[in-house]
């Protein structure tokens, strides 16, 4: 028996173009989301690790290290609030749960957003002149790192508790054994 399967799930074929929300069962928004995150995280650690090593010449490359992750995050993260709206607005049905829950994941990341851009502006400020973050910066990078952690957990939560947006094969006959690989639109339930 094979070991590996790998086709099907890197094919567009047989899956229904959303435009700016992807294909049927391939959304755009949900990987996007990952790498704010990590960046809004790894920034945050950055700095703490900077605040705790003021004193050594390492400090200054953690602090900028933390700069960089933070315009990187910040940049990807105008994308997945872009594909989020656009999920938002042709998805969610009004006064359901899962309508109130992807409101408050919106409106969550767009805090953590706004926040980023101001510790970023903050951060490009003294980007020449402080080689760790002031007080300020470090508690607005740890804040926005909580709070993406929270609004994720909310994004979470629709896909893997509501199952929002999620396209499942049913029973698929790729849960089956078989040699032969499934691809998308090849079986109806």
């Amino acid at each position: 028996m094979r070991k590996f399967s790998v086709r099907p799930t890197l094919t567009l074929r047989g899956r229904e173009f959303k435009g700016l929300r992807g294909w049927a069962g391939k959304p755009t928004h949900p990987p996007l989301t990952d790498f704010p995150v990590a960046a809004y995280v790894l920034g945050a650690v950055f700095d703490v690790i900077a605040m705790f090593g003021r004193h050594h010449t390492w400090a200054r490359d953690f602090f900028r290290a933390g700069t960089f992750v933070f315009i990187g995050g910040f940049a990807v993260s105008l994308l997945a609030a872009l594909t989020g709206f656009w999920d938002w607005l042709r998805s969610t049905e009004r006064g359901t749960q899962a309508r109130r829950t992807a409101n408050t994941h919106a409106w969550t990341m767009m805090i953590v957003t706004t926040l980023a851009l101001v510790d970023i502006g903050l951060r490009l400020n003294a980007y020449d002149t402080r080689t760790h973050p002031s007080i300020a910066i470090l508690v607005l990078s740890v804040v926005v790192a909580v709070l993406v952690a929270v609004g994720a957990t909310f994004g979470g939560s629709l896909v893997f508790e509501y199952g929002f947006n999620v396209e499942t094969a049913a029973d698929s006959p790729a849960w089956h054994p078989s040699e032969t690989d499934v691809f998308p639109g090849d079986h109806k339930t």
